[in-house]
């Protein structure tokens, strides 16, 4: 706890002094846009260009600022914001950041003046600071050193805290989102994710109905020729032969009947669960592939739908055309309660994230507000990563 809070704390200096630098920068950036105004009232027409000129160097340093919040006061909820957000933010900040500077240099001289007092008196003695050698004079002396150096150390804790503070809040004014815009952006990312589940919907029953007519219907008129074969047969062996037949055939239209069913939905996941069913997946792969399921607690029940599609829609592309020679299946938890699915494998890569069975998955992981990404260059390996939050 005490490294931790150490820590926090040098960090917190680190980006109190990097604020100072930069507030340094941002006046001296306003200066100059102060001065880019005479060549707009000599010439009106370049007002545009000028004040877009402005607004891209303001994003710049606004981006700038963005990172070292980020990176030492942990505020990483910013943006997007507009160039004029990030203009209003470079001219408002700079006197935080002056302000932090001037916390800094109070620190570094009481930092001086202690040290060269501590060093007297460990030099000198106790009674160097003092002409005469009274013990009167010598508890004034320290009285009057002690009081402002608390002072001083109190100043310099309530700037090292709120310097921060002032930054952080005045940051999330100018570069977060209002309200409005996040609920339009919400509505937006709503309407989108409603369009590909009903588009994913649509290819599901596209994808069912061809499964139904190229397997198990043909399945079943192949049975139906059999059948009649034999009840026209007179050879009594002839019609036993094709009353096998039949029967082989009615086996294979109801292991593809089964298998249209389990791409459905795989009913034994709501029994056994999405570990057994990868388990399962994994034994049924024409490609080896290896599971490391490291989830604590098993997640709720539309989290595990989308992760078992995932998972399955990611082996059957990469068992089809991918070449590889082993997949790798990893479920693992991040804090705040989401699982994260990579499924990785050797092959060839080159995989297109907008083709229709991936643009699928994309869909449906957006509609549990998740993210899913793909890397795959050519050459190898095909990485498909998904993040789905259980709350």
């Amino acid at each position: 706890m005490r490294l931790r809070g150490v820590r926090r704390a040098g960090l917190a200096l680190a980006g109190i002094f990097l604020g100072s630098l930069l507030a340094v920068v941002e006046a001296g950036f306003l200066l100059v846009s102060g001065l880019g105004l005479l060549p707009m009232l000599a010439v009106p027409s370049s007002r545009a260009a000028v004040a877009g000129f402005g607004h891209r160097c303001a994003r710049q340093l606004a981006v700038l600022e963005q990172r070292r919040l980020s990176r030492f006061h942990q505020v990483r909820d910013l943006g997007p914001y507009s160039d004029r957000n990030a203009f209003r933010y470079v001219a408002r900040r700079w006197p935080v950041g002056a302000l932090g500077g001037l916390v800094l240099l109070v620190l570094l001289f009481g930092l001086v003046v202690t040290g060269s007092m501590l060093s007297a008196w460990l030099i000198g003695g106790p009674w160097a600071l003092i002409e005469d050698g009274e013990d009167r004079i010598s508890a004034g002396m320290i009285a009057l050193a002690f009081i402002p150096g608390v002072l001083l150390l109190y100043l310099n804790v309530m700037g090292i805290i709120g310097v921060p503070v002032l930054d952080t809040r005045l940051a999330r004014r100018y570069l977060a989102p209002s309200a409005e815009e996040v609920l339009a952006r919400r509505v937006s990312e709503l309407t989108l994710s409603r369009a590909e589940v009903v588009e994913v919907v649509n290819d599901e029953r596209r994808r069912i109905e061809r499964d139904l007519h190229d397997g198990v219907q043909q399945r079943l008129v192949a049975l139906g020729l059999l059948l009649s074969r034999a009840r026209r047969a007179k050879d009594p062996a002839r019609a036993a032969e094709l009353v096998r037949q039949a029967h082989e055939e009615s086996e294979q239209a109801l292991n593809d009947l089964r298998e249209v069913a389990w791409r459905v939905y795989p009913t034994v996941l709501d029994q056994l669960g999405l570990r057994d069913v990868i388990e399962v997946l994994a034994a049924r792969s024409s490609i080896p592939v290896t599971v490391r399921y490291e989830l604590p607690d098993r997640p709720p029940p539309a989290v595990e739908t989308v992760a078992y599609f995932v998972i399955s829609e990611a082996v059957t592309n990469a068992a089809k055309h991918s070449g590889a020679n082993k997949i790798e299946i990893t479920l693992t938890q991040l804090p705040g309660d989401v699982v994260v699915i990579t499924v990785t494998d050797d092959g060839q890569g080159g995989a297109e994230p907008g083709g229709r069975g991936l643009t699928g998955l994309a869909g449906r992981v957006a509609a549990r507000d998740g993210l899913l990404s793909i890397h795959s260059p050519v050459g190898g390996p095909t990485v498909i990563r998904a993040e789905l939050p259980c709350g």
